[in-house]
């Protein structure tokens, strides 16, 4: 089968790992394209032809009005999706890729006469990828003290997951996504830390340490910061996640935002049935109902505008801030997680992050983004 040259891998090997059939799960797709690694899915019926296309920014998009995640990955696809076909040169594909739609994309399918894909074309095959306008910050100040014994002569970020400290998996992730100014801020055996990292020179990036004589909460420490006119990537120190920092710039920058939350769906069995009552009247019942939140994930985008709203020198936290900006009907997005995510907050997560780390599940990768 002929293909177009274009691609950094072999054709077959990508698709084997992308094509999936119109009535698989919401759910199972989610976990389908953390493991792809290119960043879309295509949808194909029984004969093998091209009905949709399934990107992480469509998946998003569908958490945000509230869909179910045993619903149909088909409804929630784009079911207008560009595709090319053979003879196409290098120019013809970025072509396609930045005006086949009234927005940019990132992928491309290449299909035969009957619309069946014989190869998937990413941007990152074509071009290097620019570099990423961001600074980021890690909290890394807290005293960990829902894992003590184990944070007794650490840091909590320094815990070893796998061979490695969490916080060195956090900063390779930011390296790969092409951010190489990082501040941590440190408050709790501040010498672990900047023992291992250094400057950052043997990691690939430049690391500053900002450290709180008193702790600041999750957003106070941000005000010792150097001024910035870039948007400020945020992240806990204790949390393990593949989440594509890319993709939630440029959530970011379409809503305007201020400030964007990263979040995560979390489920609640509650155990009895629930009445529905209009004063003494049951109006209705139902009966052990699962209730489905986004939960702060402790990842942040600001604006340098929204770190001046930050007090100096005294304790304040990330909800505090977004409440602040809230009261001043400033624009604040949530923008959820479908990668891997994990907050390591007391002795069982971080044995689940051990697992994960040991049978893969947190795997490095080159987590290729498309937000359209």
């Amino acid at each position: 089968m002929p293909s177009t040259g274009l691609s950094r891998e072999e054709p077959a090997a990508r698709l084997r790992r992308v094509v999936i059939p119109p009535d698989l799960t919401v759910n199972a797709a989610i976990s389908l394209l953390d493991r792809a690694g290119v960043g879309v899915l295509l949808v194909c019926d029984g004969d093998g032809k091209l009905l949709a296309t399934l990107t992480d920014g469509d998946i998003r998009r569908a958490l945000l009005r509230g869909i179910q995640l045993d619903t149909d990955a088909l409804s929630v696809a784009n079911q207008e999706p560009i595709m090319a076909r053979l003879p196409l040169t290098l120019t013809q594909a970025l072509h396609w890729m930045d005006h086949g739609k009234k927005y940019v994309v990132n992928h491309l399918p290449v299909v035969d006469e009957q619309g069946r894909p014989i190869e998937l074309l990413l941007r990152s095959d074509l071009m290097a990828e620019l570099p990423i306008p961001l600074s980021a910050v890690i909290m890394a100040g807290g005293f960990g003290t829902r894992l003590r014994p184990l944070t007794e002569n650490l840091p909590k970020p320094m815990l070893p997951v796998g061979d490695r400290p969490l916080l060195e998996l956090t900063i390779e992730q930011l390296r790969r996504a092409g951010i190489h100014n990082v501040n941590i801020t440190t408050h709790y055996k501040p010498e672990k830390i900047i023992a291992h990292f250094g400057n950052g020179e043997n990691f690939g990036i430049h690391i500053t340490y900002v450290t709180e004589d008193r702790p600041l909460g999750t957003a106070g420490g941000l005000r010792l910061l150097e001024n910035n006119p870039e948007p400020l990537l945020v992240i806990n120190g204790d949390i393990l996640t593949r989440i594509d920092f890319r993709a939630m710039l440029d959530f970011h920058r379409a809503h305007h935002a201020q400030l964007t939350a990263a979040v995560r769906q979390f489920k609640v069995q509650v155990p009895y049935g629930i009445m529905q009552v209009d004063g003494p009247f049951v109006r209705g019942i139902t009966e052990k109902p699962l209730l489905s939140f986004l939960t702060n994930a402790g990842i942040y985008l600001l604006e340098p505008q929204a770190l001046q709203l930050i007090p100096n020198e005294i304790r304040f936290d990330m909800t505090d801030l977004i409440q602040r900006l809230l009261e001043q009907n400033k624009t604040v997005v949530s923008f959820p997680i479908i990668e891997y995510w994990l907050d390591i907050g007391q002795y069982a997560d971080y044995m689940r992050a051990q697992e994960d780390v040991k049978q893969g599940v947190f795997a490095d990768s080159a987590y290729t983004r498309n937000t359209a």
